[in-house]
């Protein structure tokens, strides 16, 4: 009989399970990636909820598909006035139009972006999601060198990415590690904790229990971390 938490794979979909005193099984896809969350009896055991989880398969699938159409259709329209979130706080845009090199600042409570006269919002979208990875190279060297140590692994690649549905994904065979260019919206403690998680996956592959135990000895907070990351705004949201 299992208890507490446990993870598995179902047709390439990371699913978190979390045994409850409860009667019958439910299983929730939540935004803004879609992540799939199964609250189970005490007692289903791992390989009941797995097959559960492939009857319901076509509507997970669905729900996420909702989530993903709803990020394409949120188009910056990258305008004085806009809202956009780093590392976690949410700041109005303020476009300055004049000649020079074209940059993002950020200036007190205020996102600045300084471009040339006529500047598409196609080029503007562009600059910002450049910014975006820059914050993130900035930051992630001095975090991956830290759980380099605490973790007694090496990474010898890294790199960054928009991605649909993870926040991250680790390479064994080759070493590589993408991050999501959206954690640079996210708390800076999310980007650690998805730093913590991929790193995790040199000593053990799945999400099973030795992987939780893992991130449990590791990062003691990390379920606080993932369900703030995972409850944070929608894509739409952030610019509204």
């Amino acid at each position: 009989m299992s208890t507490g938490s446990a993870s598995l794979t179902v047709r390439g979909i990371d699913i978190e399970i979390i045994y409850k005193n409860i009667k019958n099984l439910h299983i929730g896809v939540y935004p803004p990636l879609g992540r799939v969350r199964v609250a189970a009896p005490h007692q289903l055991d791992d390989e009941q909820v797995r097959l559960a989880v492939i009857q319901r398969l076509s509507w997970i699938k669905e729900q996420r598909e909702q989530f993903k159409s709803a990020d394409r259709q949120s188009t910056r329209e990258m305008v004085t006035g806009e809202s956009h979130y780093v590392w976690g706080v949410r700041r109005r845009m303020k476009v300055v139009e004049r000649p020079g090199r074209a940059h993002f600042e950020l200036d007190g409570e205020r996102l600045l972006l300084y471009v040339p006269v006529g500047t598409t919002a196609e080029r503007r979208r562009d600059l910002l999601d450049r910014w975006y990875r820059e914050q993130l190279r900035n930051v992630l060297p001095g975090l991956i060198a830290k759980w380099e140590a605490l973790l007694e692994v090496s990474v010898p690649r890294w790199n960054l990415k928009r991605m649909k549905t993870k926040w991250g994904s680790c390479n064994r065979e080759t070493g590589r590690i993408w991050f999501n260019v959206e954690l640079a919206k996210k708390p800076p403690g999310c980007l650690e904790y998805i730093v913590v998680h991929e790193m995790t996956h040199y000593l053990e592959r799945n999400h099973d229990e030795r992987f939780t135990k893992l991130m449990e000895r590791f990062m003691p907070n990390w379920r606080k971390l993932r369900d703030q990351l995972n409850d944070a705004p929608l894509a739409e949201e952030e610019w509204a």
